[in-house]
């Protein structure tokens, strides 16, 4: 059963995050600020943490930053009030993995705390497997029953986040940030170009598509019975 820790100072959220976690087989352990949440750390064993940034005392990206600094590696998903490219580059500078904006989509969250979770085990192994299909980081290759193509860096790290964290939506501004950087000066109709020249290689592998929801971006879905 994976520890999943709450830091969260807003009673109602943190017992409802509770509440939900473990109806979906995780054990939450709860913590009202930072400070409480070093003292939960130091006694447990955290697989993921879920933290509020605007908190009295230590907030979420002080947290975070200590965190890393001290060499915890667990994967974090910020839950923020704040929708800015501003605050989103803080949070990632400072360590975090994930972003959802409050009100916190029950739904949703769980999806991204199962992907995080999984993703934190396919960093560790450098290898994402669909089905048949093995997406390998080391050799930005993707391989299925004798087939190995061989992928221009961005087409890859595209590939490979949309099915790291199937079924989530991602905008087109999401993953410019996160494949060509924020400060990149590309169009994001390139995302666009990098999408249909993916499913131009991959039109005839049953084990994943790549949809696009519109008006919003684009997620992977994985067929894994194929």
């Amino acid at each position: 059963m994976f520890n999943i820790l709450v830091v969260e100072d807003d009673m109602s959220t943190r017992k409802l995050m509770e509440a939900v976690l473990a109806e979906e087989g995780f054990n939450p352990l709860l913590a009202e600020n930072g400070e409480a949440a070093m003292d939960v750390l130091e006694k447990q064993q955290v697989d993921l943490m879920i933290t509020d940034i605007m908190m009295p005392g230590m907030d979420g990206y002080t947290l975070t930053e200590e965190l890393r600094q001290a060499g915890y590696e667990m994967p974090i998903l910020m839950v923020t009030a704040r929708d800015t490219v501003r605050d989103k580059r803080r949070g990632f500078i400072v360590g975090t993995d994930d972003y959802m904006i409050k009100p916190v989509d029950e739904e949703e969250m769980i999806l991204r705390v199962k992907a995080l979770l999984r993703r934190a085990k396919i960093v560790s192994e450098h290898k994402l497997t669909i089905g048949k299909v093995t997406l390998n980081y080391d050799s930005y290759t993707v391989s299925r029953e004798g087939q190995r193509v061989t992928l221009p860096q961005k087409e890859f790290l595209l590939l490979y986040k949309l099915l790291s964290y199937p079924d989530i939506c991602f905008t087109r501004a999401q993953l410019m940030d996160e494949i060509w950087g924020m400060d990149s000066q590309t169009e994001e109709h390139t995302v666009s170009v990098h999408i249909s020249r993916l499913r131009d290689r991959f039109y005839d592998w049953p084990e994943f598509d790549i949809v696009t929801m519109r008006g919003l971006g684009y997620k992977a879905v994985k067929h894994e019975d194929n």
